[in-house]
C-alpha cells in the first residue's frame, strides 16, 4: 500500500522549492495535496506539474499571517476531500539577513508573525478536521540554523522564529496527543534547492569563482559527500506525516547529510 493512499495533506508555503517537493511527494505516494501559497501561479504551475487532471489536488490563495485565509484553505481541504490527515508547513520568511547589532526589529517582528504565529494560525485551522479524523499529524519545516547557526551567513531573526516554533512543537505535542494529533519538525541544513543554488551563484560571481568550488566548501562540511536536495526533506516530511511514523511526536529530525550530528 502506498504511503499516503487515502490520506488528504495540506502543504502551505508553495513555491518552485521545498513546498512543490512535498506536494509532488504527496501525490506520488498516493495521498491527496491540498496546496496553500500567497502566489496563486505558482499554486497553478505546481499543480500542472504534480497533478495535470487535478484529481488528487487542490490549491487557495493563502497568506499565513491572516487567520481568515488559513481557515479557508482548511474548509477547502475538507470541502474537496472530505477531512485532513495531516499538515505540512513549509511556507516561510528566509530573506532577511542579518545580526543582532543591525537588526530592524520591526522587520523581525514580521519574520515571526510568518514563522512562528502564522505556522501556529494554519496549525489550528486545521485541528478541528483532525480531531474529527480521530487524529492524524503536523508537520513543522525548522531550520538546522536553529539549533546552530552557519558561519556562512546570518540569519538571526530567521533562525530565533523557526527556533521558537521548535520549542512550541513539544507544548503541542503535549496538548495535541491525546487527540491522537502527533507534531514533529523537520530541520534541513544546506538543502540543495533553488535557494540554495542562487546562494552558490550569487556567492561564485562576487568572489570569481566556479560554481562547483562553491558548492564544494559546503558539500565538505558535510559526512556525506554531498548536499541533501528538497526532495530528500520533502521524503522525511512525508514519512512523519504517514502512520508509519505513528509511534513519534515531540521530535526534531535533522536532514542534513551529516553536516551536524545530535
Amino acid at each position: 500500500m502506498s504511503l499516503l493512499a487515502g490520506k488528504t495533506v495540506v502543504v502551505s508555503g508553495v513555491g518552485a522549492g521545498l513546498g512543490h517537493q512535498v506536494a509532488a511527494a504527496v501525490v506520488r505516494d498516493g495521498g491527496n495535496a491540498v496546496l496553500g501559497a500567497r502566489t496563486e501561479a505558482n499554486l497553478a504551475k505546481s499543480v500542472a506539474g504534480i497533478d495535470p487532471d487535478g484529481a488528487r489536488t487542490a490549491y487557495r490563495a493563502t497568506d499565513i499571517t491572516d487567520e481568515g485565509q488559513c481557515d479557508a484553505l482548511a474548509a477547502l481541504a475538507r470541502e474537496r476531500f472530505g477531512g485532513i490527515d495531516a499538515v505540512v508547513q513549509v511556507a516561510a520568511w528566509d530573506s532577511y539577513f542579518g545580526g543582532l547589532e543591525d537588526a530592524d526589529f520591526a522587520t523581525w517582528q514580521s519574520v515571526i508573525d510568518v514563522n512562528l504565529l502564522g505556522t501556529l494560525r494554519m496549525t489550528r485551522a486545521c485541528l478541528p478536521a483532525l480531531k474529527a479524523g480521530g487524529g492524524g499529524s503536523v508537520v513543522f519545516i525548522g531550520t538546522q540554523s536553529a539549533v546552530a547557526a552557519p558561519s556562512q551567513v546570518r540569519q538571526a531573526a530567521y533562525a530565533a522564529s523557526k527556533g521558537a516554533l521548535t520549542s512550541a512543537m513539544y507544548s503541542l505535542a503535549r496538548e495535541l496527543g491525546p487527540h491522537r494529533i502527533r507534531v514533529n519538525t523537520v530541520l534541513p541544513g544546506w538543502m540543495w534547492g533553488p535557494p540554495v543554488q542562487a546562494y552558490v551563484q550569487f556567492t561564485a560571481q562576487t568572489e570569481g569563482v566556479p560554481e562547483d568550488e562553491v558548492l564544494s566548501r559546503l558539500s565538505e562540511r558535510m559526512a556525506l559527500p554531498e548536499l541533501a536536495t528538497d526532495g530528500d526533506v520533502a521524503d522525511a516530511a512525508v514519512f512523519l506525516a504517514s502512520d508509519r511514523s505513528r509511534a513519534i511526536t515531540g521530535q526534531s529530525l535533522l536532514v542534513n547529510a551529516g553536516e551536524l550530528m545530535r
